[in-house]
């Protein structure tokens, strides 16, 4: 690799690290829901909102992000949202009650659409074509290894609260281990912000504002002084053919325009398709699913970890690979996976059986009303909804909803290694296709002076849509039973994979300009 190329990678690692914040923050939820859910008493919806709540306002900033961005530079804004982590990180572990949690994971969510919509977008502008493919997906990685660590740590934190050790008491670990969990994000947060400072300001955007010298400058920093100049001049030619009324910024009416039918339609449906799978159903609810199967809290958590790391494996290959077989394939291969993998998890959960044995009552622990378990004792169930129901009306709502782990983890009869294979592959065919890919197509289909509005307005329906999915998905399980819901997904990749095949151009390898040329009009 050469210094250039080095010095792009470096850059481009720092801005990711808001990728970093994102996933931690969106994932580090996973293992707080199954704490306040009693704690607070919250109702499905409640718990829904409590992880949704963060996207609902993320939505907000994906709009906004990219218009401010255009006006006062890519970096302020990042810079800003770094400081909006951190204030957030503090609220949610200092939350007193259920509505401050919420509103501090709420203003949070200005940071992940912030850094969401304009990391790849800085990296895009930066890099060279030949690389920028990989180099945008450095931000996927990064939301990957985000989500990694909030697994592990929420595990760890867990873990800890068990250690006989006169420090962990001093803390409070074991009493608030879902505040420590939230609160570990001031550091990647602290070091984030202090990155942004090492990283200068896009080249693209200055020469936007005309700031022509100082582009070229940066722009030397990435590549030989020629080819700097003759991009720089690329760029300046590109914004100049555009009539000023047309592409101002400020007017989202241009997005509706006929030459730019194609290239808005493509970015919808990829924006849809990507969170309507459940990406985010599996990763901020990873513990509770794997509870669904019956492994118990401890294990459950452990098998969140394998999530995670299957996430970064498989997001490194997209990677390696993105700029060498090309978008398309990639998204091909990867949402066929996600198709047959929701089909194989609706066929596990639904062949699932629910049946508590007196054997297995007398050994539920001390805080179970046993007696009045015996109601239900020796009867089956063919779905965790009537079995649900059946232990809410024995024991009541809340000791059904404290216990559920222990009470499901005694009942069921299903095959849980089927359960975790197929989440580990729809999150493998995920992470090597749809995840990363993406956003590196949201960098290249959009023309250089609405790209800010335009990858902003796609953002927004792609975290609308991440939002319902998150609020509903535990009421789904709840009324619909966890068959249904993954097979619904299932079908939704269907008609995204059918789309792909006929609609989705191929990118790889061709500049901004020449992109811009072919795909609007």
């Amino acid at each position: 690799m050469s210094q250039q190329h080095r010095i792009i990678a470096i850059i481009a690692l720092i801005v990711a690290l808001g990728g970093l914040l994102m996933g931690f923050d969106a994932s580090v939820i996973s293992g707080v829901v199954k704490f306040i859910e009693p704690e607070f008493g919250l109702s499905k919806l409640e718990l829904g909102w409590a992880v949704a709540s963060l996207t609902l306002t993320s939505t907000l900033a994906m709009l906004l992000a990219g218009p401010i961005s255009d006006r006062i530079g890519r970096r302020s804004v990042l810079r800003l949202a770094a400081i909006i982590y951190l204030l957030s990180a503090l609220g949610s572990a200092l939350a007193p009650n259920f509505a401050t949690l919420v509103m501090a994971r709420m203003i949070g969510g200005f940071g992940v659409g912030a850094s969401l919509i304009l990391a790849p977008m800085y990296i895009a502008e930066i890099s060279p074509a030949r690389l920028r493919g990989r180099m945008v997906s450095f931000n996927q990685l990064n939301i990957v290894v985000g989500i990694s660590a909030a697994f592990f740590s929420n595990y760890l934190i867990l873990q800890m609260g068990d250690w006989d050790s006169g420090w962990v008491e001093a803390l409070g670990i074991k009493e608030h281990n879902w505040r420590w969990m939230l609160g570990l994000e001031v550091l990647p947060a602290l070091l984030y912000f202090l990155g942004l400072f090492f990283v200068p300001r896009s080249p693209r955007w200055l020469v936007m504002k005309g700031h022509y010298e100082e582009a070229l400058t940066v722009m030397k920093r990435y590549r030989a002084e020629e080819t700097a100049r003759a991009e720089i001049q690329d760029i300046r030619q590109s914004l100049e053919e555009k009539d000023e009324k047309k592409v101002k910024v400020s007017q989202l009416t241009v997005l509706f325009s006929p030459g730019l039918r194609k290239v808005l339609i493509i970015g919808i449906v990829v924006a849809v398709l990507q969170q309507i799978t459940g990406i985010n159903s599996v990763f901020f609810y990873a513990p509770m699913i794997f509870e669904q199967s019956g492994i118990g809290t401890d294990a459950s958590f452990v098998q969140a970890i394998l999530v995670g790391l299957t996430n970064l494996v498989f997001t490194v290959l997209a990677i390696l690979f993105i700029d060498k077989l090309g978008r398309k394939p990639l998204l091909i291969f990867g949402v066929a996976g996600i198709a047959i993998s929701m089909f194989v998890l609706a066929y596990g959960f639904s062949t699932a059986r629910y049946t508590l044995s007196e054997n297995s009552v007398s050994h539920l622990s001390a805080p179970i009303d046993q007696q009045a378990l015996g109601s239900i004792t020796g009867q089956t169930f063919s779905s965790d909804v009537a079995y649900r129901l059946a232990v809410e009306k024995a024991l009541g709502e809340k000791a059904a909803t404290t216990h559920k782990s222990e009470l499901i983890a005694a009942a069921i009869d299903m095959n849980p290694t089927l359960i975790l294979l197929a989440i580990l592959t729809f999150v493998a065919s995920f992470a090597i296709s749809i995840g990363p890919v993406m956003w590196v197509l949201f960098s290249e289909l959009f023309p250089n002076a609405i790209r800010g509005l335009a990858i902003s307005a796609v953002g927004l329906i792609n975290s609308t849509v991440s939002f319902l999915v998150q609020w509903v998905f535990p009421w789904e399980l709840d009324n619909f039973g966890s068959a249904i819901t993954f097979l619904l997904y299932g079908l939704f990749a269907v008609a995204g994979f059918l789309f792909i095949l006929r609609y989705v151009p191929e990118t790889k390898g061709r500049s901004l300009e020449e992109l811009e040329a072919d795909l609007t009009s």
